[in-house]
């Protein structure tokens, strides 16, 4: 027995070589280059988001109003285009799609930081300047359709089966890495620089990629993967997931969890340098979420994974709904951050159990049209989330002159949505999704 427990003790160094050994087999170069880009593109992103609000409002003079519509048309652009994106990814190859749209990219950070220049006054002084920066902001929100396919592809045939988990779960880290940093470098360029540069600086980092791509990256093999549908195919695989009644009706109302949590980028950054600290750092402040994803993941997946599916995402969508109401308490730098850590918990909290619940929710043998809509809530509350935002700190602010009461609202919009996900699941009982049984 003892030699028997010996050996066993000597095999266990030898299993973790031969496993790290596969982890770095496993990957073809073009994973990591796919992922690299990827994290510099989620850092340019979430970096020009952080001042977006702001750059609107206060360097355009554009109406919160104004600034709440265009935000919300450009998120709906930036997580609604991805359906159709992956088919052009397909066609064209992820190659020659991922370096166009880091170019793309990179026009439209650089013209989104050109708005306030000199040789652009011709152009607004030609056309409505809402007009302008919609028109603007409509170049850069059709890079993230391509880039997320081809990323997300890329991770798949780039990824021996054996690795294919860990390959994914980089991809997502590498993400969260990057929307963690990407507020943080706005800071920094925005404090030394000017807000304006913050667009340049996005600018530059994707087309630092765009060459990065051209340079480095290979085409990984498509062997025994099926085929991403044309872009017909994807408005008619469109047309078969609008014609379920009971998932078009979970989608709308899951919509209304985003609609309260883009309010982090949209009407946050308004009320804040509006009416409770004009010099607030709210680039560094956004930081707060996804740094909370990071280092929070792990422990609330643990201690939600015997919780069923819908159960935690209704849970998620009631932590996030009372994490607005503590900005009612008291309106400064501190209580914004412990409401972007309320809000990041319950956002880590629904987020893996959504995906998981709409995979099983999806009839047989159509999981993966089912998967590929299932991000319409997100674009869908960036829509109405950024009208509703836009037109709350105007009425609540400019108007009665109590802006912090806006906070109600928005957290009611919580509740409402964790009251109709109930309703839905005893009116509907989506045996399907397997909400009965805890996992793991």
């Amino acid at each position: 027995m003892p030699t028997t427990r010996i050996n066993q003790v000597e095999r266990e160094p030898l299993r973790l070589k031969e496993r790290l050994l596969e982890i770095r087999r496993g990957f073809e170069p073009a994973f990591w280059v796919a992922n690299i880009t990827e994290l510099f593109e989620r850092l340019a992103y979430y970096g020009q988001a952080a001042v977006l609000a702001i750059f609107l409002h206060e360097s355009l003079h554009l109406s919160t109003e104004q600034t709440g519509t265009l935000m919300g048309l450009f998120g709906f652009a930036v997580w609604f285009l991805p359906i159709l994106g992956g088919s052009l990814a397909d066609r064209f190859g992820f190659r020659n799609s991922l370096a166009l749209a880091y170019l793309t990219l990179a026009a439209g950070y650089f013209l989104m930081g050109s708005l306030t220049a000199a040789w652009m006054a011709p152009l607004r002084q030609a056309f409505p300047l809402f007009w302008v920066v919609l028109l603007v902001l409509m170049i850069p929100a059709l890079g993230p359709s391509v880039v997320k396919p081809c990323v997300a592809g890329t991770t798949g045939r780039a990824s021996s089966e054996s690795v294919r988990s860990i390959g994914y779960s980089i991809y997502y880290t590498l993400v969260n890495i990057g929307g963690t940093l990407g507020p943080i470098v706005a800071f920094l360029v925005r404090r030394s620089l000017g807000i304006e540069n913050v667009f340049r600086v996005s600018a530059l980092f994707v087309l630092l990629m765009f060459f990065a791509t051209l340079v480095f990256y290979k085409e990984p093999s498509r062997s025994g993967e099926q085929s991403v549908p044309t872009i017909i195919a994807a408005l008619r695989n469109m047309l078969v997931v609008l014609a379920n009644f009971q998932f078009v009706v979970f989608l709308l109302i899951f919509s209304g969890f985003w609609i309260i949590f883009w309010q982090e980028f949209i009407a946050l950054p308004l009320f804040i340098r509006g009416y409770v600290d004009p010099n607030a750092k709210i680039d560094l402040l956004l930081s707060v979420d996804p740094a909370t994803v990071i280092l929070f993941q792990i422990v609330v997946s643990y201690l939600t994974r015997r919780i069923p599916p819908f159960t935690a995402m209704t849970l998620g969508i009631l932590i996030s709904s009372f994490s607005w109401l503590v900005l009612l308490l008291h309106a400064s730098t501190g209580f914004v951050i412990g409401a972007l850590f309320i809000l990041a918990l319950g956002e880590i909290t629904q987020s893996p159990r959504y995906y998981e619940y709409v995979s099983r929710l999806a009839p047989p043998g159509q999981q993966g049209t089912y998967m590929g809509y299932a991000f319409l809530p997100i674009a869908i509350g960036y829509l109405i989330g950024g009208k509703l935002g836009g037109y709350l700190v105007h009425y609540f602010g400019d108007v009665l002159h109590r802006p912090e009461q806006m906070w109600w609202v928005v957290s009611a919009i919580g509740f409402a949505t964790a009251l109709l996900m109930w309703i839905y699941n005893i009116v509907v009982k989506p045996a399907a999704a397997g909400d009965s049984l805890p996992v793991g």
